[in-house]
C-alpha cells in the first residue's frame, strides 16, 4: 500500500526563519496522517535552501511519530564519518525515526569546489557507502580503500536502528538504478525528474528486484514530487514553475517547470496515481510555495482521491 510524506518547508530568506511556524507545519503533518517529513540537500546554488541535517533535527524535536528522511544527501561530496557520524546522531535524537537518501551526484555538480575528482565519482561514492556501513555496525573497523586508508577506527553511539536506518539510493541512469537495488534498501526517483521518466526508471527497478533476487517485501520504490494545487489550472502551473525556476536556474536546467505536477485537485490525483499504480510504496509530496496551505489541501482534497492499496 503506498503511503505519503510531506516535505519540510526549508526555502527560507535572510532572517525569515519562523521556529512557531515551523512547529506548527510539523505538528499538523502528523495530526493530518503523513508517514514522513522529508527534506532536500542543496549546498551550493541561489536559492535560500536551509542545510537538510539541521532542519531534521529541529523536526526531530519538533516530532514524535513520523519519520524523518532526507532525498538526497550527495554523499560523493562529503566525509563519509562526518556524514555518518550525523546519521547516527540523528538516529539518536529522533528515537531512531531516521531514513537516509544518498545520491551519487550528476555532472552538473561543482566537484572541485569540494576537492573531489569528477572522474572518480561514482566510485568514491560506492567505497564512501562501504566506510559509512562499517561505522555505523563494527566496533573497530579498518579501511583500506582508494579514497580512504586507516586502521582501528572506532565511531560511537552507533544509529539506534540496526544496523543502520534505511538506506534509500537516489539516481536517473540504468546503472544508477542497478546499484540502487544492489546496495541500498530502496531507490527514491528525484524531485526533478519528469513523472513519464520515473515511470520507466520504476519499471527497471522493478525488474531488477527480481532479477537481484531481492525481496519487494523489504526494498522500498519512491518518489519525490514537486507539486502546486489550484483551482486555476493556469495559476498552479505559472506558480510552479516560477518555483522551480528560482531552485534550478542557478544551474540553467531548461524547462525545469515541466517537472512538477499541477493543477485542480482531480488533475494532480490522476497523475500521483500513475506514479502509485508504477508499484511506489511512498510518495514525497513538496510544495514549493504556501506550504501550509498546499499540505492542507494535498490532504483534504487529493489524497482522498487515490487508490493506495
Amino acid at each position: 500500500m503506498a503511503e505519503f510524506a510531506i516535505s519540510v518547508p526549508q526555502l527560507v530568506t535572510d532572517g525569515a526563519f519562523d521556529h512557531v511556524a515551523l512547529r506548527s507545519y510539523l505538528a499538523r503533518a502528523e495530526k493530518l496522517g503523513f508517514v514522513g517529513v522529508w527534506v532536500t540537500e542543496q549546498v551550493v546554488g541561489s536559492a535560500p535552501n536551509l542545510d537538510p541535517s539541521v532542519m531534521l533535527a529541529l523536526a526531530a524535536a519538533y516530532t514524535s511519530r513520523v519519520r524523518l528522511g532526507c532525498a538526497v544527501y550527495v554523499s560523493t561530496l562529503a566525509s563519509p564519518l562526518h556524514l555518518a557520524k550525523t546519521v547516527a546522531t540523528l538516529d539518536q535524537v529522533s528515537g531512531g525515526r531516521l531514513d537516509v537518501g544518498l545520491g551519487a551526484g550528476a555532472g552538473f555538480r561543482a566537484f572541485g569546489a569540494f576537492g573531489m575528482d569528477r572522474e572518480a565519482f561514482v566510485g568514491r561514492f560506492t567505497e564512501g557507502l562501504r566506510l559509512m556501513q562499517a561505522a555505523w555496525t563494527q566496533e573497530r573497523f579498518d579501511v583500506d580503500g582508494r579514497f580512504w586508508q586507516a586502521q582501528g577506527l572506532a565511531m560511537e553511539p552507533k544509529p539506534r536502528q540496526k544496523p543502520y536506518p534505511p538506506i534509500w539510493l537516489g539516481g536517473s541512469h540504468p546503472d544508477a538504478l542497478r546499484r540502487a537495488v544492489r546496495l541500498g534498501d530502496g531507490f527514491i526517483g528525484a524531485g526533478s525528474t519528469m513523472t513519464s521518466d520515473y515511470l520507466q526508471q520504476a519499471r527497471l527497478v522493478h525488474e531488477q528486484i527480481e532479477r537481484q533476487g531481492r525481496d519487494p517485501a523489504t526494498f522500498g520504490v519512491a518518489k519525490r514530487v514537486y507539486l502546486a494545487v489550484d483551482d486555476d489550472p493556469a495559476v498552479a502551473q505559472a506558480r510552479l514553475t516560477e518555483a522551480l525556476e528560482g531552485l534550478y536556474g542557478y544551474f540553467g536546467t531548461a524547462g525545469v517547470g515541466r517537472v512538477g505536477v499541477s493543477g485542480r485537485p482531480a488533475d494532480v490525483a490522476e497523475t500521483l496515481q500513475g506514479i502509485v499504480d508504477a508499484g511506489t510504496d511512498l510518495l514525497v509530496l513538496h510544495p514549493l510555495y504556501d506550504d501550509a496551505e498546499q499540505m492542507e489541501r494535498l490532504a483534504a482534497d487529493v489524497l482522498p482521491l487515490l487508490r493506495t492499496g
